[in-house]
């Protein structure tokens, strides 16, 4: 294998000669064999570093620190990374030691070999344009990695948002399909009062739509950058007019909205916003897991349990059970919400583990959070086009349990006063007589009393407590 010497502060390494990285990456590279997946799977991560280096490589032009011929450079090598070339050599695993230091040299070494060829030079000829002293001027790892972890962040967010949308909209469309099916809310798993199918997943609509706005908020706090901090917040080694100028090229490039943080010591060492925001994907997680539990449940039988609603069939749900179909869809939601309640509990506790002006744990909160947004877009996806779309009413067997329901008399209480009602449910239940019967057999209402109080329209909204 062809091979090129790169040195570092332990010495020299053979590096294969035809890939981007360098010494540094190549150390992290057999340091941290983690989790087996590199930082070259979230590529806005790697979009966002890209920004980040050409950002800071146009600041440092504008104020006569890099000259014209390495700033085109770097600029050019930045653009390529953006539009998806070069992602595979970004190697480095995603969880590692040292606050990623390792994810920030592996984008200086690959964009400067990249800028060295653009100028005409051989990989590792650092002498005309070095990762350090060029690429990485200006900055530290301590705040290029938390503004990458925050651009990258903001952009998947946005992606779920997306998702969700898309999945409220299948709820919304569906509450409406199923308006006029009447049937029997429960509370506790017991027969409550009347509701049609169409309220109940009217509120699965309005609970993505809350937690949509909860999002928007908690990402706008991923939009204060602390470029221009270097390594503790004193912005050492950085122009004086470096983090104004920064910010503003990177807002430019990315078309984001970012401001500085106002207090770079601050914002170098905490983590709140990650930890708010993965407590709303928490919350995300919660109410979807509970939505797809009812579905499970309105879906059970098929002659068995509840059998309400009806889930396209996916896929055989048995090897020794024939005929058995199972609700996968919901099922394999569920379990992404349980990960990113996990996820949740990760960055809380890498939160709040920081020591003093920095936090070296910020790696496994960007894998937290960048696991969870992108399996809670993928599970939106998932249950939006195979699940919620294909969703069919029993309605038969909805109506009839209204029918047959005791519940029915809690609509009668206002009517019969609650002490015959009692009678009324004591008496269905013993008999298993319908409560419409045994109140007309009773003489408590007369049928067109009766059929007016029980109207699918009175008895599932608010109305005035008046009989004719």
């Amino acid at each position: 294998m062809n091979t090129r010497i790169e040195h570092d502060l332990l010495g020299n390494r053979d590096i294969p000669a035809d890939v981007y990285w360098g010494v540094h990456t190549l150390r992290a590279v057999e340091n941290f064999p983690i989790t087996g997946q590199t930082i070259s799977s979230y590529a806005e991560l790697i979009n966002a570093l890209a920004a980040i280096k050409q950002a800071a490589a146009l600041a440092n032009n504008e104020l006569g620190l890099l000259d014209d011929r390495l700033t085109q450079a770097i600029a050019a090598a930045c653009e390529e990374i953006r539009t998806g070339r070069l992602h595979e050599q970004f190697v480095v695993d995603v969880i590692q030691g040292g606050a990623g230091t390792s994810t920030n040299m592996n984008a200086n070494e690959v964009i400067a070999n990249r800028a060295l060829e653009l100028l005409g030079h051989g990989k590792g000829e650092y002498q005309h344009l070095h990762p350090n002293e060029h690429v990485n001027l200006g900055q530290s790892t301590n705040d290029v990695y938390p503004t990458a972890l925050r651009v990258a962040t903001w952009n998947g967010v946005q992606q779920l948002v997306r998702m969700m949308t898309t999945l409220r909209g299948a709820f919304a469309d569906k509450a409406d399909e199923f308006k006029d099916v009447l049937k029997m809310g429960r509370t506790q798993l017991q027969d409550a009062v009347p509701m049609t199918l169409g309220q109940e997943f009217m509120t699965y609509a309005v609970m993505l739509g809350e937690d949509e706005l909860r999002l928007g908020e908690a990402g706008q706090l991923m939009l204060e950058i602390n470029l221009g901090a270097t390594a503790i917040g004193t912005g050492i080694n950085a122009h004086p007019d470096y983090a104004a100028k920064v910010c503003k090229h990177l807002s430019a490039i990315t078309g984001l909205p970012l401001v500085t943080a106002p207090n770079l010591i601050e914002a170098t060492q905490d983590c709140g916003a990650f930890v708010q925001l993965s407590g709303v994907l928490k919350r995300v997680a919660v109410k979807l897991s509970k939505s797809c539990n009812d579905l499970r449940l309105l879906s059970s039988g098929p002659r068995a349990g509840f059998g309400e609603i009806n889930l396209p069939a996916r896929q055989a749900g048995s090897s020794i059970m024939p005929g058995k179909v199972n609700p996968v869809i919901p099922e394999v939601v569920t379990q992404v919400a349980y990960e990113v309640i996990g996820n949740d509990m990760t960055v809380t506790m890498a939160a709040e583990a920081g020591q003093l002006q920095l936090n070296a744990f910020e790696p496994v909160i960007a894998y937290s959070l960048f696991r969870s947004i992108q399996h809670l877009a993928n599970a939106c996806h998932t249950l939006t086009e195979h699940c919620v779309k294909g969703i069919t009413a029993n309605r038969d067997h909805l109506r009839k349990s209204v029918e047959n329901s005791i519940g029915l008399v809690t609509a009668l209480n206002p009517f019969i006063g609650y002490a015959a009602a009692t009678e009324v449910a004591a008496e269905a239940h013993a008999t298993g007589g319908s409560v419409f019967d045994i109140v007309l057999s009773h003489g408590l209402l007369s049928r067109e009393q009766l059929n007016a109080v029980l109207n699918p329209e009175s008895l599932t909204q608010p109305r005035m407590m008046q009989l004719q």
